[in-house]
């Protein structure tokens, strides 16, 4: 039987899949301003993927802000176990006249923020009408978001250009341009910024080690490798030994927030 053969994605397909990125971070961002303005708990948590988040979500829209239910009628939308429960939000999306349906969940949930942020404006007019709007998301803000999201991937002097630094720097070619530019930005930041040069400037004063000190623990059959692979082990020991302070470190900053003991004397014992 013949195994499949998986061909690498088009320039197109990665540009497809790089605006699905972008989309979905925008969508993430305006659930947290809505969910946010509606005092939400936890909104920036809300994971429009997650079903049940997704379900809370809606039921607390109905019954906190929306309402367009009677309370008794709730029911089938408040079953959020239930293998009903599509069918149910497809009837209150419909009953609401809303655009969207089941299928296009962040649409639907997001037009259902705006119409519970709009009643929430409508109930508290005083509120809110002396509040400085919001600049709306542009294209600018989608630069922010994503710098490389204007570039064209199929231009042949973007091609170009990004072959030569990849040249340069001795970067590995790939079939997406852009793959290819964020490997560069990754170098320039890592080894050629000012930060990384100062740093591969400063001398590293180490401490000389006898090898002959230190029992490898078996033999290669060859000197020269015996030496390599204690240099090796000795290495790794002292990348053991920072990781185990880092370790420390976390294991004492968590403390310092955790170990506050309150004393209540009347009960003679100690705790919160």
């Amino acid at each position: 039987m013949r195994s499949a053969i998986h061909e690498p994605p088009t320039g197109q397909q990665s540009a497809t899949s790089r605006k699905q990125l972008v989309k979905d971070k925008i969508y993430v961002e305006m659930f947290n301003r809505k969910l946010t303005a509606l005092d939400y708990h936890n909104p920036s948590a809300f994971d429009c993927t997650d079903d049940t988040q997704y379900r809370n979500c809606v039921v607390w829209l109905e019954d906190q802000k929306i309402r367009h239910y009677k309370i008794e009628d709730r029911g089938n939308l408040r079953n959020i176990p239930s293998s009903d429960w599509p069918a149910a939000y497809q009837k209150y999306l419909q009953d609401l006249n809303c655009p969207f349906g089941v299928q296009e969940k962040q649409e639907s949930v997001d037009w259902l923020m705006g119409l519970a942020v709009r009643y929430e404006y409508g109930d508290n007019v005083d509120k809110y009408k002396n509040c400085e709007p919001l600049a709306a998301i542009s294209n600018s803000a989608i630069a922010v978001v994503d710098p490389l999201f204007n570039l064209d991937g199929d231009s042949p002097d973007f091609k170009a250009g990004v072959t030569a630094l990849a040249n340069i720097l001795k970067i590995q070619r790939h079939d997406d341009y852009l793959v290819m530019l964020k490997a560069i930005r990754i170098l320039i930041q890592d080894r050629l910024s000012p930060e990384a040069i100062t740093k591969a400037s400063q001398k590293q004063e180490g401490i000389p080690v006898a090898l002959d000190n230190h029992v490898l623990g078996f033999d290669t059959g060859d000197a020269t490798l015996n030496e390599a692979a204690q240099i090796l082990r000795l290495l790794h020991i002292e990348e053991l030994r920072e990781l185990q302070t880092r370790i420390n470190e976390a294991i004492v900053a968590v403390q310092a927030i955790i170990a506050d003991p309150k004393t209540d004397h009347r009960l003679g014992k100690v705790g919160r």
